[in-house]
């Protein structure tokens, strides 16, 4: 505890009165870690213990120095004249003495410790907390305007959503029929390879998809497969992720998402691979919309050998989707 190494097991003569009037008697001091310990020369044997931090001496400043046990207890006394011992008390006594002075100061340095760490888990917790919050609690209009943001960004790469009316009319009309009326789907030019999920119930649907089939069956299917491959609120949470935490407070404060707050996530989404829904869950989902399973099957491979399972599995009537006038609409959209 005290550190002074070049006192360990320092010994000194000393004069021990046990009582007042009693005749002195040689003893060995020995000095410990925190103990004055008294023994009889002759034999080794302790007499007595004293508390260092205890001690008191009785006569600062004179020799031999005088030491009694405690300020209360002054009857029992030590005389030394050893000013190596002499020092070595002091220095002892001093070093408790200052141990004693900032009995807090471990507690205060671990104290600080644990706050500090907690605010580094609040910091690097509380944000994602609270994006996370923001994508369960944004209503359909502020996950659609986050959306929107992404689509204004996809434009600014240079894949802006083709806008030929006619086409865009289609469509509407086949978004409604099989994802429901409050979605809405667009066609990007370049390959897709199928079609994307973003938040507000919006999807995009490369037109790669139009131009390599010969019927609306197989863009249909991509548009069911991505409505079921990854659910909306996951959706919403990666895009606000990446726009942060000001852009999700400010959503569900104002209700608003700056336009620039999805910079760079069209061109991140574009370059990950589509997520694919469960294949087993497919058939079922199909045939309740009357869509073709089998158009979509070949588009994922064009051999079937890896999706025969979907190409048995397809029970859909065979009825058409749209009318020729109307796919030729479709496959138009991206034109002039």
């Amino acid at each position: 505890m005290t550190a002074l190494t070049e006192f360990q097991r320092l010994e000194a003569q000393g004069s021990w009165c046990e009582i007042p009037g009693k005749d002195a008697r040689d003893v060995i001091v020995s000095l410990g870690e925190a103990t004055l310990t008294l023994m009889d020369p002759r034999t080794d044997r302790p007499l007595t213990h004293w508390s260092l931090p205890a001690v008191v001496r009785l006569n600062p400043g004179r020799m031999p120095a005088s030491y009694t046990p405690s300020a209360t207890d002054r009857d029992e006394t030590v005389d030394i004249d050893d000013p190596l011992m002499i020092e070595a008390i002091e220095r002892v006594q001093r070093a408790i003495a200052n141990h004693r002075a900032h009995p807090g100061r471990l507690r205060g340095v671990l104290v600080a410790l644990v706050l500090l760490g907690v605010g580094v888990a609040g910091a690097m917790w509380l944000p994602d907390a609270l994006i996370r919050h923001a994508a369960q609690i944004a209503p359909p209009a502020q996950a659609r305007s986050v959306g929107k943001a992404i689509l204004a960004d996809l434009a600014h790469d240079g894949n802006a959503v083709c806008k030929r009316r006619t086409g865009q009319q289609v469509l509407d009309w086949l978004t409604k029929r099989l994802l429901g009326p409050d979605a809405q789907a667009y066609v990007i030019p370049g390959p897709l390879n199928g079609a994307r999920r973003l938040p507000g119930d919006i999807y995009i649907l490369g037109d790669d998809m139009l131009m390599a089939s010969t019927g609306p069956e197989a863009a249909a299917g991509h548009l069911l497969a991505a409505s079921h491959a990854v659910p909306p609120e996951p959706v919403t949470l990666d895009a606000l992720r990446h726009a942060g935490l000001t852009t999700s407070i400010r959503m569900m404060t104002l209700g608003t998402v700056p336009s620039n707050s999805m910079a760079g996530y069209g061109a991140e989404i574009l370059a990950e691979p589509l997520p694919r829904p469960d294949l087993d869950a497919l058939p079922a989902i199909f045939a309740d919309k009357g869509v073709a399973l089998t158009p979509y099957a070949r588009s994922l491979d064009p051999t079937g050998s890896s999706v025969m399972s979907l190409i048995k599995a397809d029970t859909a009537p065979a009825e058409d989707l749209l009318t020729d006038e109307q796919w030729l609409a479709l496959q138009q959209i991206c034109a002039g």
